[in-house]
């Protein structure tokens, strides 16, 4: 299915259940600049708690995966957000989006997930062993009543719908898997096959067809999930997959497991997961690329199969646990404090009104900032819409240019430069962190008057372009450097909940969201913003320092 090329800059991709996805979303953040490719990521989970959402760039909560009202709430967050496409990264979310995958086509949210009869096939463990062996593979014949096994012995039990090998055991005896079959209940019995375990991340374009196969030997494993793994580009494995992914056709990612029996070498095939698995990412830095290919996918373009020869044999990946704070909890004192610029200490309306008379003086007439302004309220481009009313198209370079690098008509909000200096005379670090044009953005600080105020002020783009800016985290790093303050101890105070909480948070600053009502993106944000605390005007923003610093 040959998607039609995305006509808008921003691709949008819904993560369901992010949980501790975290390698996953930075893999796709990657690619995305890998590609130059503006990429907003939404993460929907039933918790606020959920360490991927600090990764994410907007959160959903949702109802648990089994409510009725799970799927249209999905929906809803797509139809309203504009979701190019729906990622699943837990096998409980599979069989009800593969069900319901053309009502997320009609809104225009393309579902990475397989074909419902075949997540079926996933989903219970005596069809995926069937389904094996008419793939001509070995698989082991699973059992349904442990009073029907006659051996050999130890056999291996695990629920039949099961993931992440909870309730799986090994039984050296009949007495230990009667045991068993009583505590999980709905179950399968296998024989236990030792040797060497594999997991195989596949990569297949929206029709099917291939375009990664990495398999990886798993060297340590804690509950379900690979903790060391070595790429291992076996010849045999790819070929079996390839007959495998011939008959199941997976749209996107396809993770299958398998042992290499320790005596035979025979490969017996185990599971298939038509998602993520949480191993991926240690693929797609070996060489699968397979984020490239969904962002490619999702732009209309081709993405044609990676040759073996082009991933990394032999690397071997060690994965750790890291903390992301997800709730401030009690604060340490406060030793710096930064701030977003615009719609933070001044309202950016304001500016744009500014820029708009600069504007309007420049095509001769006063009478074209009304104009102007009913345009941008109107949610129409401005400059285009006027240039064209007046027969002046062609101005259009010109009209950007005098807006860009006009002297700004702004102030600071009503009590702003007294915050400043009282947080200054706490012995607190006062910070200035903002995106823009270099030109434009000194232009509203001159303005304003915030040199004398702040100890230091950075234009991301001044550091390299508009890639540094906001979510990328360098300019929060370069602040902490210069102050030499733990992170812990550093509050950043924004307005954007899209953009600007991810990576302070990642870093472990604490948050407070300026929930401007006189701010551009006050009326676009929905659901609720993963910050520590939520003021909405300056003086609840002076208590909530007050109280951090410990005045």
């Amino acid at each position: 299915m040959q998607m039609k090329r995305k006509s808008v800059e921003e691709i949008r991709i819904l993560f369901t259940g992010v949980g501790r996805r975290v390698e996953l979303m930075q893999a796709f953040r990657s690619a995305a600049r890998v590609l130059n490719r503006k990429l907003k990521i939404y993460g929907a989970d039933m918790t606020e708690t959920a360490p991927a959402l600090a990764f994410c760039d907007c959160v959903e909560k949702v109802c648990a995966m089994r409510d009725p009202d799970y799927i249209p709430q999905l929906l809803g967050i797509c139809r309203n957000n504009r979701i190019d496409a729906v990622i699943p990264t837990i096998d409980t979310d599979l069989q009800v989006l593969a069900d319901h995958k053309s009502a997320f086509n009609d809104v225009g949210s393309h579902v990475l997930i397989s074909a419902p009869e075949m997540v079926r096939i996933c989903r219970d463990k005596n069809c995926t062993s069937r389904f094996f062996l008419d793939c001509g593979l070995r698989a082991p014949v699973p059992v349904n009543d442990c009073a029907e096994y006659d051996g050999p012995y130890p056999a291996f039990i695990k629920p039949k719908d099961g993931s992440s090998s909870i309730d799986a055991y090994k039984a050296d005896s009949a007495e230990e898997l009667a045991f068993y079959a009583a505590k999980i209940g709905d179950y399968i019995i296998q024989p236990f096959i030792s040797g060497t375990e594999y997991t195989v991340d596949v990569f297949c374009d929206f029709d099917g067809n291939v375009v990664s196969i990495v398999p990886r030997e798993r060297i340590a494993v804690r509950a379900g999930e690979v903790l060391k793994t070595r790429i291992r580009m076996d010849k045999t494995i790819i070929r079996e997959i390839e007959n495998l992914v011939a008959r199941f056709k997976p749209c996107g990612p396809l993770t299958v497991q398998l042992i290499r029996d320790g005596k035979s070498g025979v490969d017996y095939y185990i599971e298939i997961n038509p998602r993520f698995g949480g191993g991926a990412p240690l693929s797609m830095k070996a060489g699968a690329r397979s984020a490239e290919a969904v962002l490619r996918l999702l732009s209309g373009e081709t993405v044609a199969g990676i040759s073996p020869d082009s991933v990394a044999d032999a690397a071997v990946y060690s994965r750790f646990d890291q903390s992301v704070s997800v709730h401030a909890g009690a604060f340490s004192r406060l030793r710096g404090v930064v701030f977003d610029l615009d719609d933070t200490l001044y309202s950016e309306k304001q500016y744009v009104l500014s820029g708009f008379q600069a504007v309007a003086e420049y095509l001769g007439s006063p009478e074209y900032t009304k104009k102007l302004w009913g345009y941008f309220e109107a949610g129409k481009r401005a400059f285009d819409a006027l240039l064209a009313e007046i027969g002046r198209r062609d101005e259009i370079e010109k009209c950007l240019k005098v807006y860009r690098e006009h002297s700004p008509r702004i102030s600071l909000y009503k009590g702003i430069p007294e915050l400043l200096e009282a947080i200054r005379r706490a012995n607190v670090k006062v910070g200035i962190i903002t995106d823009g044009r270099v030109v434009g953005q000194n232009a509203k600080i001159e303005s304003l008057g915030l040199s004398p105020l702040a100890d230091d002020i950075i234009i991301t783009d001044e550091l390299g372009g508009v890639n540094f800016r906001k979510p990328n985290d360098i300019s929060f790093r370069i602040m902490q450097t210069r102050w030499q303050i733990p992170f812990e101890e550093m509050v950043y105070i924004a307005d954007n909940p899209e953009k600007d909480f991810q990576a302070p948070r990642q870093l472990g600053m604490r948050t407070i969201l300026f929930h401007n009502g006189d701010g551009l993106y006050y009326s676009r944000h929905r659901g609720t913003p993963l910050c520590d605390g939520i003021v909405n005007d300056v003086n609840e923003m002076r208590g909530q320092l007050r109280a951090m610093i410990g005045e």
